[in-house]
This record gives C-alpha cells, sequence and structure tokens, in this order.
C-alpha cells in the first residue's frame, strides 16, 4: 500500500495546506472536496482511512485543491451548495446561497401567499425553496443579469417547478410592470465599496461584484424597493428583504417612512437582525 495515496493521507495533506493558505475551515473543505471526488459521504472517509485513491483521482484532487488555495469558494469548485434542505447548482454567476438567507424564506414561507416575486433571484434558491414549499403558490424571480437567470433556470427545472417560476431578465421590479403581489422578497446587494477590503478573500475575489456591492450606498437598493415596492402589493401585502450586519435599524426606518405598517425584524440563529419585513396598507383609501 502506498500511504501517501490513502484517504488518511490525502485529507492530511489537504488539511495542511488549505490551513496555509488561510481557508477558516481546512479540515471540512479537504473532506468535502475528496468526498465529492469519490462520490462518497463524509462518513465513508472516516470508515475508510486506509483505502487508496485511484491515480486519475488523484491529480483532480491536486487540481481542486490548488483552486481552494487560491480561496475559489468551495460551492463553485464542486458545482453546488446546499439551501433549505435543497441542492442548488452554483456557478461563478451567482452568489453562493448563505444561511441566513433561510430567514428570509421561512418569513415568507409563514404568510403562506399564493403569489411571490423575488428580486434579485441569482441562483433561484429563494424563488424555488418557496415554490418548493408551497406547491400552490405561483412565483415571479427577477434579476439583471441573464447568466444567473441561466443558473435559476436549471435549478428550477432541477427541483421540477420551472411550471411555477416566472424568471424574467430586468433590473428589480421593472419587469414586473402591471403585476402585484401577496408579498415582494429580496436580498438585495447591501455592501458598501469602502467595505470590499474587510471581506473574505472567497467573496471579494470570487463572487460577482454586482451582486454584493451598491457603491457609496449601502441601502440603495433597500431604498429603491422601499420607495417603489408598493406599486406591485396587493392591500395588505408584504416586502420583506435582507439586511447586512447592523442595517436593520435603518431598513425599518425606511420601511416606516415609505408607510408600511407592522414593521418588524427578524433574526438569524446568530442573533442578528436579518430580514425586515412591512406591510403595505394605502392610506388614501382608508
Amino acid at each position: 500500500m502506498d500511504t501517501a495515496t490513502t484517504i488518511h493521507h490525502l485529507i492530511t495533506q489537504g488539511t495542511q495546506s488549505l490551513q496555509r493558505a488561510g481557508v477558516d475551515t481546512p479540515r471540512l473543505d479537504a473532506e468535502l472536496l475528496l468526498a465529492d471526488l469519490l462520490g462518497v459521504g463524509r462518513a465513508y472517509l472516516y470508515a475508510h482511512p486506509e483505502e487508496e485513491v485511484e491515480a486519475g483521482i488523484l491529480q483532480e484532487w491536486q487540481h481542486r485543491l490548488k483552486r481552494r488555495m487560491r480561496r475559489e469558494p468551495l460551492a463553485y469548485i464542486l458545482g453546488k451548495a446546499e439551501f433549505y434542505g435543497l441542492e442548488f447548482t452554483v456557478t461563478p454567476d451567482v452568489l453562493v446561497p448563505r444561511p441566513e438567507t433561510e430567514v428570509l424564506v421561512e418569513a415568507v414561507l409563514a404568510k403562506q401567499p399564493a403569489t411571490v416575486a423575488d428580486i434579485g433571484t441569482g441562483s433561484g434558491c429563494i424563488a424555488i425553496a418557496i415554490a418548493v414549499n408551497l406547491p400552490q403558490a405561483r412565483v415571479w424571480a427577477t434579476d439583471i443579469s441573464e447568466a444567473a437567470l441561466r443558473v435559476a433556470r436549471e435549478n428550477a427545472g432541477r427541483h421540477g417547478v420551472a411550471n411555477r417560476i416566472h424568471i424574467l431578465q430586468g433590473d428589480l421590479l421593472q419587469p414586473l410592470a402591471g403585476l402585484r403581489f401577496d408579498v415582494i422578497a429580496s436580498n438585495p446587494p447591501y455592501v458598501a465599496e469602502s467595505e470590499r477590503l474587510s471581506l473574505q478573500p472567497e467573496v471579494r475575489e470570487w463572487e460577482p461584484p454586482h451582486a454584493l456591492f451598491t457603491g457609496n450606498d449601502p441601502l440603495h437598493f433597500h431604498r429603491h424597493l422601499a420607495a417603489e415596492a408598493h406599486f406591485h402589493l396587493y392591500e395588505g401585502g408584504w416586502l420583506m428583504m435582507e439586511v447586512g450586519l447592523g442595517q436593520a435599524e435603518a431598513v425599518a426606518t425606511l420601511l416606516e417612512e415609505a408607510g408600511y405598517r407592522q414593521v418588524r425584524v427578524l433574526n438569524d440563529l446568530a442573533g442578528i437582525g436579518r430580514v425586515v419585513e412591512g406591510r403595505y396598507k394605502n392610506t388614501s383609501s382608508v
């Protein structure tokens, strides 16, 4: 047996290499890279540490390891990521789905809407998670990037909801002219350009800038949605937006000033204000 080609050795080698490269979770990432290549679960790696890995796989292992050492996101290397219990195709054309965005999905599902619009859909993970969990709902998803929408369409087909999601290209609400919804949800860009250098290399160097950065005003897109979304909401409909760290109070104020009622902040599992929601009330009809 060549101990240099065993599962145990490769994981050890990979962990050390990724640790030197500054990766936050070196052992986990090494295990996930190898498990994906072998087509097995991580438990298999622990159960068969002395198993030798074939030469053909070794070459691809080294290639993927070098990509991760350059801080390319793991999801782009694997070509997939999990979100809300579903697996999504991801490419560098879309943001990697984050666990904290599941708070937005849960907020939408809690309203049991019949019609939903997801603004800035990217991979489609929000819209598709909603459609899968609300079989009677009709969902619209918009994005300015046609490349992102190709990924979203693939994911919609993958999860069997392509016939219930209308995927439209355009800037924010523009493709929804003449339409109204029970809920409008969005995870818009919310990072000011001045914060770029504070981000992890995986984010600032690899993920699509148009989906992250907002210029000088981190709340640029939140302001636009707060001002315009009511034209696309039914009376009593909800606007729900994900926010960045420390932004919840300011966005809640935006909604209140725009005339939304029942405004509240929803926290993620870390206790951080992550979603702000408000209900549209047409005061002119009162």
